[in-house]
């Protein structure tokens, strides 16, 4: 029987350089888009992803079509969903229980400080922060599993099988 898998990644390295218009419409930088492709490497060799689900933020989206380049999926598994842009801990749980339905492994890509709270929400055992304190860095990725058991919203309910950042794959 296939594992459930939640796996939770943060969008990559933004530019915050003037003139870039709302935060929504910041793009990735160089250093962004190559932690995307890479993250999206490391997810191919492991991972059978069955649905993406990613915020319509323009970072997001280009965080997210590059993975998908990686891992060769076609775009009618990407669902994008406004609700995941500065989304609280209750609304991404509420995206969770949309679109967790009949699926084995779902993507989930946006953003922060949501991410990490929903991380911690999540997992049975406090996920570890890297040397500065930080818990999902940009383009990082945490994999939570839920064994034969669907996955679901409902607090502590999944192991951390592992999470990794760009910085850690170098």
């Amino acid at each position: 029987m296939q594992k459930h898998q939640l796996i939770i990644m943060r969008h990559a390295k933004s530019d915050w350089s003037e003139g870039n218009g709302s935060d929504f419409e910041r793009p990735l930088t160089p250093r962004g888009e190559k932690a995307a492709k890479q993250m999206g490497k490391w997810l191919q060799h492991r991972y059978r992803i069955d649905r993406i689900i990613c915020s319509p933020a323009v970072r997001a989206k280009q965080t997210c079509q590059l993975v998908t380049e990686q891992l060769r999926l076609p775009q009618n598994h990407i669902r994008w969903e406004s609700g995941i842009y500065d989304a609280s801990l209750n609304d991404l749980i509420s995206v969770i229980k949309k679109y967790s339905e009949d699926i084995h492994t779902l993507l989930l890509i946006g953003h922060n400080p949501g991410l990490d709270q929903l991380l911690c929400y999540l997992s049975r055992d406090p996920p570890p922060v890297n040397s500065t304190g930080k818990l999902l860095t940009t383009a990082a990725i945490a994999v939570l599993d839920y064994g034969d058991t669907a996955i679901t919203a409902q607090p502590g309910h999944a192991y951390l099988q592992c999470l990794v950042r760009p910085k850690e794959l170098s």
